[in-house]
């Protein structure tokens, strides 16, 4: 069983929160080995997780204390096998903890602003070619002047009326950009990088843009239409998957078939439910969630969708990379309002290189929170120490000379040193970047180091200063710590414990059972006339084959379901009394359905196998029992029945 560290951790905040800032030390709940734990931090997360607990008989306070010992005996536990001392747990750790600070420095004006952008941006769709000229970061002073000046030619010809595609052909150094004449197609908020999003949307139509700035280099743009962006449309769907059917002929048989019954006016969300593969949405009738133009990934999906317009229009039978479909268009929904997109928009600024106009607003508030001060020039030193070095990693850097220390910068109470930097260069060696000079790449590397400096100050004091925080960073790192110490001793041992997972299997054999199961040919009409023909021919002992064939040539359309199904699956009608042979007409939904069936097998056991994942899981669980048990009886938990009594009158 594959256990995905991020689902853990969802699940874990369902359990227990630990939270430890601004706790009130007198009021001791708990003792383990003599370790103190507070009634205030027990109280905060009986109150936060209360309505997530499914089992009523864990909502009481005895019963929602034993939950919590077991979650802090595997912390103790974790920590007593020294698993927040390996380098996999150091680094997720320090990448969330990088992640979370962030999420408490963005929220100020310059955020807001730039959220508030975004969603009026991405209401429109702009449709733009343009110029690139590359530049990348080894470009030299002079590289960049030269293309500077040529792009400035370039879009004063296209002012003067050139042509733009025969400009675009003749100078742009975009790779593919001269085949297809520069055109982007239409974009929107997100689509481009931010500088050059920024002036697409400055640009009326018609117009060229000002000269734009990039990673990549040097553009001008030509924007030649700006339209309101495609809205969000729903939509329900048959599909008839194509796995397992090599040829596709069935399936696109099989959907041909549904098609027809759509045709003679059979209920489209009946049909979804008997027939459609897609289970998720079969269950609704085949209503999928609402979407927009290429959030789905599946082009050929998207473009038939929306070449519909009116409610309850079908389009033709079509395939995808998925299966076979039938559309229904269901509604266009309005466009979202500022807030209901807000969080969205703020991740998505977060994450993008928006982020990095909010990172250098950030790291001066930062200085000015703490006080920073830059004390002695590195870089005579450095270039001197280090010279050439710096540009070949294949080359031993010396030893920093400890008669050239000197303090680099201060933030708040801490002085970073000439040593701290180098020993910075020598461990990022394989990865900093190497540009065109000593000068250059030491500059970068120090605007790295002290921005890293800046930040690591500000993380390491928000613990201490902001509870929220706290609260969820202790959260996140004892759930690491949970996971590893879980998977070292219960889900790989379980795993990889095949004697212990066999003799589960068989000690357990009952809960693992086929029920009553019949091999049968389902018949499914919209006539009731038809469906009992379908019974004569099957008493005649005709094949199916047959059956569809004579049915054929008098336009009758059935749908055949074949298998081996369990007899309350959900292929077979509701209340099906089983018997060998042909049954009666059923009525289901709005279609007539017939069971012939061929064969009877008997309740069995099913082969571990099949049921390998779910034995797994019930095995896992009885070994965290035994391993929890194991841990109180390692550890000493001593309960405070005092401060006990007052938090059940306090939550009473």
């Amino acid at each position: 069983m594959k256990i995905n560290l991020k689902m853990f951790l969802f699940f874990l905040t369902v359990g227990v929160t630990l939270a430890s800032c601004g706790q009130e030390k007198k009021d001791v709940l708990m003792t383990i080995d003599g370790s103190p734990i507070y009634a205030s931090e027990f109280k905060r997360v009986y109150k936060k997780n209360l309505d997530l607990v499914k089992d009523e008989s864990q909502k009481s306070v005895d019963a929602y204390l034993d939950l919590f010992i077991d979650y802090k005996l595997k912390v103790a536990a974790a920590y007593s096998e020294n698993l927040h001392e390996k380098s996999s747990f150091k680094i997720d750790f320090e990448k969330y903890e990088e992640q979370l600070s962030r999420d408490y420095i963005y929220e100020d004006k310059v955020t807001e602003e730039i959220v508030k952008e975004a969603y009026d941006r991405s209401m429109y769709e702009i449709e733009a070619s343009h110029i690139l000229l590359l530049l990348d970061y080894t470009a030299t002073p002079q590289d960049t002047l030269e293309a500077y000046n040529k792009i400035k030619n370039i879009r004063q010809e296209a002012l003067d009326g050139k042509d733009f595609k025969t400009l675009v052909k003749k100078y742009t150094e975009e790779p593919g950009g001269a085949e297809r004449e520069g055109y982007l197609g239409y974009f929107s908020a997100f689509a481009m990088v931010y500088p050059f999003e920024s002036a697409a949307y400055a640009t009326k139509v018609g117009e060229f843009s000002e000269i734009v700035r990039t990673q990549f280099g040097y553009h001008i743009l030509k924007v030649t239409d700006k339209r309101k962006r495609l809205p969000t449309i729903k939509v329900s769907h048959i599909m008839v998957a194509i796995k397992g059917d090599s040829t596709g002929v069935k399936s696109e048989k099989k959907i041909k078939e549904i098609n027809e019954l759509l045709e003679q006016g059979e209920s489209f969300e009946s049909l979804a439910k008997q027939f459609s593969t897609d289970k998720a949405s079969a269950k609704n009738g085949g209503e999928l969630k609402p979407f927009r133009k290429g959030m789905l990934r599946a082009p050929k999906f998207e473009e038939v969708a929306y070449s519909l317009s009116k409610k309850g229009e079908l389009s033709a039978p079509f395939k995808s990379s998925f299966g076979w479909h039938i559309i229904q268009f269901d509604s266009v929904l309005p466009d979202p309002s500022f807030e209901q997109q807000k969080a969205e928009l703020q991740e998505k600024v977060r994450s993008g290189d928006r982020s990095k106009i909010i990172v250098s607003t950030t790291l001066q508030k930062i200085k000015d929170q703490f006080g920073f001060s830059k004390k002695n020039d590195y870089m005579p030193i450095f270039l001197e120490y280090l010279g050439d070095s710096i540009q070949n990693r294949r080359k031993q850097f010396r030893p920093f000379p400890a008669s050239e220390e000197k303090a680099l910068f201060s933030i708040g109470d801490r002085t970073v040193n000439f040593s701290d930097f180098d020993t910075y260069i020598k461990t990022n060696k394989l990865r900093y970047k190497i540009l065109k000079t000593p000068v250059e790449t030491l500059t970068n590397l120090y605007d790295e180091f002290e921005t890293k400096e800046v930040k690591r100050y500000f993380k390491n004091n928000l613990e201490n200063t902001n509870e929220e925080y706290a609260g969820v960073i202790s959260e996140y790192r004892d759930g690491l710590l949970i996971f590893d110490v879980m998977n070292q001793n219960v889900w790989t041992k379980a795993k990889n414990d095949t004697i212990g997972l066999e003799n589960y299997y068989n000690t357990h054999i009952d809960e693992y059972q086929w029920k009553q199961r019949v091999n049968a040919t389902i018949v499914s009409s919209r006539s009731k006339d038809i469906a009992q023909e379908v019974i004569t021919l099957f008493e005649s002992n005709m094949a199916i084959e047959e059956i569809k064939a004579a049915l054929a040539k008098q336009n009758s359309v059935i749908v055949v379901t074949e298998g081996l199904f369990e007899v309350d699956s959900k292929e077979l009608p509701e209340n099906f009394k089983v018997s060998q042979g042909v049954s009666n007409i059923y009525a289901v939904e709005d279609s007539f359905v017939v069971v012939k069936v061929n064969d009877i097998v008997v309740p069995s056991a099913k082969e571990i196998d099949l049921v390998k994942g779910r034995v797994i899981n019930a095995y896992q669980n009885e070994l965290e029992k035994k391993w929890l048990t194991s841990l109180r009886e390692k550890y000493s938990v001593e309960i405070n029945d005092k401060t006990l009594k007052k938090i059940k009158k306090d939550l009473k």
